[in-house]
Parts: C-alpha cells; structure tokens; sequence
C-alpha cells in the first residue's frame, strides 16, 4: 500500500496556507499557530523548529509531545469526509486541523475551536 502524498509534504509548505485561508477572513496567524500547539502538544519554539526544518506531515504527527485528547469531539466534513470516520490516524489527524482551520476562517471563537466549552 502506498502512502498518501501528503504523508510525505512538508508541514512548511502547507502551513503558510493555514495562515493565509485565516488571515483572508480577519484571523491571527498567531491563532492558527494556537490551535497547532492546542491540537498537537507542540509550545511555539517547537513549531518552529519543525517549519524550520521542513518536516514532513507524518513526522510532525507522529513526534506530536502530547495529541490534545479534546480533539475526539472534532466532528464535522472536510474534503467531503466525516473526519470522525477516518480510520487512518495520520489522516484523521491531519483532517482534523484542516477543520480546525475552516472554522477558524469561518469565523468561530478560540473557546469553541478549542473545544473548551
């Protein structure tokens, strides 16, 4: 079984379009930043570190410190696909930022993205 190509980009090539689809609706990309450090456990330095060295979307799942356990009540479409029904973990991980993302661009607050209430 071959792995899905996005398995293999660079987390720093998509990330500058997370912060773009945000910032085009009057978000922060100190917010997207927020919600990849909320989802994966990474601190700042650490997110930094990983664009900076260019590493691949499996990678920056896998070395994830600490997968926000919250992330379970992630439910929702991306791509067409209930990303509660994925069953490839690296996959669902991923899907489950992009829909972190769209609601951020959609204009939903920091509590609600995050799960805090």
């Amino acid at each position: 079984m071959t792995k899905h190509k996005i398995y293999t980009m660079s987390f720093a090539n998509v990330y500058p379009h997370y912060v773009r689809k945000a910032e085009k609706k009057g978000r922060a990309k100190a917010e997207v930043d927020e919600i990849i450090c909320w989802l994966t456990g990474y601190n700042q330095e650490e997110l930094e570190a990983h664009l900076e060295k260019q590493t691949d979307f499996e990678t920056f799942f896998a070395e994830a410190p600490q997968l926000n356990p919250s992330r379970a009540m992630i439910k929702g479409v991306i791509c067409g696909v209930r990303v509660e029904d994925i069953e490839e973990s690296t996959m669902q991980e991923i899907r489950y930022l992009d829909k972190l993302i769209d609601e951020l661009a959609k204009g939903k607050a920091m509590e609600k993205i995050l799960r805090k209430s």
